[in-house]
């Protein structure tokens, strides 16, 4: 395991914690002048009890412990961090959750409550009574205005966490001191740490170490939201099997070397099947929600542990035919000019924990 620490003088700001399979991240945000200043941050990664490669199916991931370690994990970076803040905000994993935008016909706020249940059970995949449902208006249909000037017909986005998870979560945070103000989902963090306000068709590809998710946003909102099972792990996994080294050394290798085009370096090869995938399942979701929805996408952010691989960026703009970048959740927030070397590595780490921590409670 490793701790990665930074602090300032300065605490009492708003928490936000990302749990992850495989490292824990805390950032402390407070609002100053209208801009977020970055006071507190802390990592805690799960290095220890790697499987061999014949093993890899066993896996260790922090969400797969007892709640009780994971509590001791987040006090254990508090302390260490000296963090004084105890109200934190948290996010479930996007695997865990299910969020989509459906259009209702728009009589009242109350009609469409009581309406919102029934309608629910066309996409909710398990039981109404096993989740936590949430929703709120987020737009008219175009054009679908009554005669009165109230909206006829309104964009819904529906959201559903399981109970279990819910209480889960509130144990942990209990367990580890702290307060916790919301719990909301992985994407609606990530929509609000990287887009900010721009309102504009995008997609967002979080690689993370044992999955990766695609998710498109419109006008703010999760509309389509894709998880299949190939992260970072695979291709550290994929290098090692070329090579016959450990994972320990495969990653090294992919940190250094990545997609850099080389003469010696024949790490590209092991991996690039599994990044084509990536790259072909994001394509996918975009053309079946452009052919769908008769609109545009306007750019393709990747965020990740993986966007720090070298070349990636590149070699998925190439492939993509549109414009890709580099998600940088700091272009939002005012941080110490120290940090600035690593910034890129940090970025594709704590986006998730920047974007709950600048939820208005």
């Amino acid at each position: 395991m490793a701790f990665n620490l930074f602090k300032t003088i300065q605490s009492g700001g708003t928490l936000g914690l990302d749990i992850g399979t495989s490292s824990i991240k805390i950032v402390e945000l407070e609002k100053k002048g209208g801009r977020f200043h970055l006071t507190n941050y802390a990592i805690f990664e799960l290095r220890n009890n790697e499987p061999s490669i014949s093993q890899s199916s066993n896996w260790q991931s922090i969400l797969k412990m007892p709640d009780e370690e994971i509590a001791d994990g987040i006090k254990q970076l508090i302390k260490k961090a000296e963090i004084g803040s105890t109200d934190i905000i948290s996010a479930i994993p996007s695997f865990s959750t299910f969020a989509t935008v459906i259009e209702m016909p728009y009589v009242s706020n109350e009609d469409l409550a009581r309406s919102i249940q029934f309608e629910a059970k066309k996409y909710v995949p398990i039981p109404l009574e096993e989740v936590i449902l949430d929703w709120s208006i987020v737009g008219v249909v175009d054009g679908q205005v009554s005669k009165g000037g109230s909206p006829s017909t309104v964009e819904v986005f529906l959201a559903a966490v399981p109970k279990d998870e819910t209480v889960r979560y509130q144990n942990i945070m209990k367990n580890s001191g702290l307060k916790l103000k919301a719990l909301e989902l992985e994407n609606s963090a990530l929509i609000r740490a990287l887009l900010g306000n721009d309102l504009s068709p995008t997609v967002i590809v979080n690689i993370g170490g044992r999955s990766t998710s695609i998710i498109i946003v419109n006008r703010g909102y999760e509309r389509v939201s894709h998880n299949y099972e190939i992260g970072g792990f695979e291709i550290t996994k994929a290098i090692a099997q070329s090579l016959n080294v450990s994972l320990e050394k495969a990653e090294e290798l992919k940190r250094k070397f990545g997609l850099k085009k080389t003469e010696e370096n024949i790490i590209n090869e092991s991996m690039i099947s599994l990044i084509d995938m990536m790259v072909f399942e994001t394509k996918r979701t975009i053309l079946n929600y452009e052919e769908l929805k008769k609109e545009k996408i306007a750019n393709v952010i990747l965020i990740g542990g993986l966007t720090n691989m070298p070349g990636l960026g590149d070699y998925f703009k190439e492939k993509m035919g549109r414009s890709v970048v580099i998600g940088n959740p700091f272009s939002r927030i005012v941080y110490p000019n120290e940090l600035q070397p690593i910034i890129p590595e940090l970025s594709s780490m704590l986006a998730g924990a920047i974007g709950l921590a600048m939820r208005e409670v």
